[in-house]
Formats: C-alpha cells, sequence, structure tokens
C-alpha cells in the first residue's frame, strides 16, 4: 500500500462526547480497516459509496465519500457507470439523490427539469 489513511474526525468531533466512538472511527475503522491493504483504496470508496447509497445516507457522509472517491481516482464516467449500476440493486429515488451529490462533487452544472419532463406523449 504506497498511502497510508488517517482520519481525525471522531476525535475533533466526538473525543469529549464519545471516546469509544471516537477511537472506533479514527483507529480501527479508518486506520485498521481503510489501511488493510487486500483491497486498493479505490475499490474500498467505491464499495462505500454504494454502502451508503443502498442505506439511503445522502448527507454530508456520502458527499465527503464521493469527493474521496474523486480523489482516489474514480472518474465521472466510473462513477456514473456506478451509480447507474447500483440504482438498479436499491432503488430509482436513491440513483437520483446520489447523482445530485455525485454531480456536484464532480463539478457539473445540475440542470433543472422543464415542464416538459415527465409528461407522457
Amino acid at each position: 500500500m504506497s498511502e497510508k489513511v488517517i482520519q481525525t474526525a471522531g476525535r475533533e468531533s466526538l473525543g469529549q462526547f464519545a471516546p469509544m466512538f471516537a477511537h472506533l472511527n479514527d483507529d480501527v475503522l479508518f486506520g485498521e480497516v481503510w489501511n488493510e491493504d487486500v483491497l486498493s483504496i479505490k475499490t474500498k470508496c467505491i464499495i462505500t459509496v454504494v454502502s451508503l447509497m443502498a442505506s439511503g445516507i445522502t448527507d454530508s457522509s456520502l458527499t465527503y465519500h464521493l469527493q474521496n472517491a474523486k480523489n482516489h481516482g474514480v472518474t465521472r464516467e466510473e462513477i456514473a457507470a456506478i451509480i447507474t449500476h447500483a440504482t438498479m440493486y436499491v432503488g430509482w429515488p436513491k440513483g437520483w439523490a446520489v447523482f445530485r451529490l455525485a454531480k456536484e462533487v464532480w463539478n457539473e452544472e445540475i440542470v433543472e427539469t422543464s415542464e416538459e419532463y415527465g409528461k407522457l406523449k
């Protein structure tokens, strides 16, 4: 493994309030699991994005992990294919929600729907 993942968000956000949770987040999840080298960081990023998507998590934690995926080499084309594929298994509304966040992370303009969208012909 060429780079080591270091996380301090647990201690910074919850260190005083929930020190055990902070330890598990920073030292176990990120310190051990993310640094285990059977899977690449890029693969772990993809798995994490899909896991959060499947759980319906579309808050700042998903935005963080989308940015992390981008930072570790997931391209716009790859994330579009990943979200599309996962949508077939986890649900259409989740796909739409994740695409909105992904477009922001990959700096794509979000186009609002027109009145013509959705009309049956």
